[in-house]
């Protein structure tokens, strides 16, 4: 071989190895990802910026940040179908879920998908129900709210972040009970998310929002049009909603917690996926994390592993048995 010719191999294989030393040391966190299934300004959109803040702590210098993108379509179910037929395999992307999300995939409304056919990667916080209304409501307490429903419930429009059977839907069935109506006679506008649900609040054409503590502190952080009546928890929620009673206080026994987090596609490979764990687990007990999580309204939890496989079939069950209780189908 001549010199000209080894010099020209030797420059070769000196790129090919340079390529395969920067394959192996990238990974999902070089180029991170979080789907939002639905529009911005919801639950869903704010669990994948605490997500992008927990990276962002401990991300090397010159790692891109996250990029959020947004999937709307079926409260989630097309995001759902999408990382189940798809993009099984994406090592770099996480999707935003909730409890809402068992509870829909309880009633079929993911068509044939189950629980099982992505991978739970992690819980990061809770949230809790909340009743609003606008700010300019003749409706001041949660009690004259009821009083309203008792004598006129067709005169009252709620509006949420999904549809018939969804958890906001739940709530407003469960304070419909309280009242003494039937779940059948509520009017119910469902909404692709719960920034649309308040946004037709402010608006004037919904009447009621059942929605999320973090979702509401979120949306109170750039809007004015929006008075929350009542939180959906065994206590006084801290942060930007502290002022506000439960619906306990006010004599009626009502709460609804949702837990927040993400799940991956069944065909990511183990080290990826053991990669987005490290780095949440490496997150979680820093306080910028702890900070965030409070300023978006997120109360503490925290699951990954065998115990969110656990939490999440144990999740499936409890929504089966909710969905019975209120004659929604059951899958």
């Amino acid at each position: 071989m001549t010199q000209p010719a080894r010099s020209w191999w030797r420059a070769a294989a000196a790129l090919v190895l340079a390529f395969a030393g920067t394959a192996l040391h990238a990974g999902p966190l070089d180029g991170p990802e979080c789907v939002v299934p639905a529009k911005p300004g919801g639950g869903f959109d704010l669990t994948c910026r605490l997500a992008r803040s927990m990276l962002a702590a401990g991300k090397a210098a010159g790692q891109p940040e996250m990029t959020l993108s947004y999937l709307p379509g079926g409260i989630g179910a097309l995001a759902f179908d999408t990382f189940v037929r798809q993009r099984t395999a994406d090592d770099n992307t996480i999707v935003a879920f909730s409890t809402g999300s068992l509870l829909n995939l309880a009633q079929g409304r993911f068509g044939a998908r189950s629980e099982k056919d992505v991978r739970w990667l992690a819980a990061i916080g809770a949230d809790h129900g909340v009743i609003a209304v606008a700010r300019n409501s003749p409706f001041r307490t949660l009690g004259e709210l009821v009083q309203a429903l008792r004598s006129r419930p067709n005169d009252i429009a709620f509006g949420a972040g999904g549809t018939i059977g969804s958890q906001d839907w739940v709530k407003a069935a469960l304070l419909a009970r309280a009242a003494g109506v039937s779940h059948k006679v509520i009017r119910f506008v469902a909404f692709e998310g719960g920034g649309d649900a308040l946004k037709a609040l402010e608006g004037g054409h919904v009447q009621v929002v059942a929605g999320d503590a973090a979702e509401l502190t979120l949306h109170l952080a750039q809007h004015t049009g929006v008075r929350v009546l009542a939180v959906l928890s065994g206590q006084r929620l801290p942060g930007r909603l502290a002022a506000v009673p439960t619906a306990g206080e006010q004599g009626f026994d009502i709460q609804w917690v949702t837990v927040r987090g993400f799940y991956m596609g069944r065909g990511v490979s183990d080290t990826a996926f053991r990669q987005w764990v490290d780095a949440f687990e490496r997150a979680r007990g820093t306080p910028a994390f702890v900070a965030r999580r409070a300023e978006l309204g997120l109360a503490p939890f925290w699951a990954t592993g065998p115990e969110l496989d656990r939490f999440i079939t144990d999740g499936m069950a409890r929504y089966r048995r909710l969905a019975q209780e209120f004659q929604l189908p059951v899958r």
